[in-house]
């Protein structure tokens, strides 16, 4: 397939590089921006990398920003509507507030551009083997406009409404994830106590009803007690405040507020979420 878009990418992260590599090896005309220039080098030889924010929107004609949170976001967006975008599509895969999302979308919305949320669910092996899924807020004109790109990254495309509803979907999604990975925490430990080792606990889960793929995903680091982060605990307890400012005020959101929190501040804050089972396990222990 020939793709006639000039495609710009923003944000070269965990989550950001492989999947603009996917874009890359796709054939896709690119052109790249990272605040860090060395997470650029990798392009250099086929794409196009960009000294500034400025260069790439100029040289593109849909833009993709995956970015850490709304700060960083902002102030990419706060360049960008400063410019001259009118008739380019924007398309931003962070997670951020739903208001935030809505802003931007409405500001470049008044300079003649067009803007889609469309954050993702999956972490950086998802973004490696293009299984990403993600969810769309914006017009359905725009989601056709992107389809081609995002099925370079992802596996499925949910499309959710209007602005604002991609955003939505995702705090929802990490919602969940932080309960089940609290779940998972406490039974491990739980199961150590009983005399039962992580390898039979977790093989136990996977082969049940009770398994999934973020189960299966998240067993070799549970099993060898190493938390490199696919999914830091300060990306989690991001999303989780911004779900509970948004609404979600259930049983358990004080519970996995606490626990996220707690392990930032014992150092495990670019550690994998999983990193809150040494955490919850030095309070056991000092209890």
């Amino acid at each position: 397939m020939v793709y006639k878009d000039k495609v710009g990418f923003i944000g070269l992260g965990n989550m950001g590089k492989p999947m603009a590599k996917n874009l890359e090896a796709a054939g896709v005309q690119l052109f790249v921006y990272n605040r860090t220039i060395e997470k650029m080098q990798d392009f250099a030889e086929i794409s196009t990398t960009c000294n500034n924010v400025g260069d790439l929107v100029r040289n593109s004609d849909i833009i993709f920003t995956m970015l850490s949170n709304d700060d960083a976001v902002h102030a990419v967006y706060e360049t960008i509507l400063s410019m001259n975008i009118e008739g380019k599509l924007f398309v931003d895969m962070s997670t951020i507030s739903q208001e935030g999302s809505r802003t931007i979308s409405e500001i470049t919305k008044a300079k003649g551009a067009s803007f889609v949320d469309a954050p993702v669910a999956g972490s950086t092996q998802p973004a490696k083997d293009a299984t990403l899924i993600f969810m769309v807020g914006g017009s359905q004109e725009d989601e056709n406009r992107i389809m081609p790109y995002l099925q370079l990254m992802g596996k499925e495309v949910k499309y959710m409404g209007e602005n604002g509803q991609g955003v939505s979907a995702k705090l929802c999604i990490n919602y969940y994830l932080s309960i089940l990975y609290q779940g998972m925490a406490e039974t491990v430990l739980f199961a150590e106590k009983m005399g039962i080792s992580r390898t039979d606990m977790m093989s136990i889960i996977n082969e049940s009803a009770s398994g999934s793929g973020a189960s299966k995903v998240k067993t070799p680091l549970i099993i060898n007690d190493e938390y490199p982060a696919a999914f830091s605990v300060d990306l989690m307890l991001k999303d989780i405040k911004l779900a509970i400012q948004a609404g979600a005020h259930f049983p358990l959101s004080p519970v996995i507020l606490s626990t996220y929190q707690g392990a930032k501040d014992h150092g495990y804050a670019n550690k994998d979420v999983m990193s809150i089972i040494p955490f919850l396990n030095e309070g056991n222990r000092s209890t």
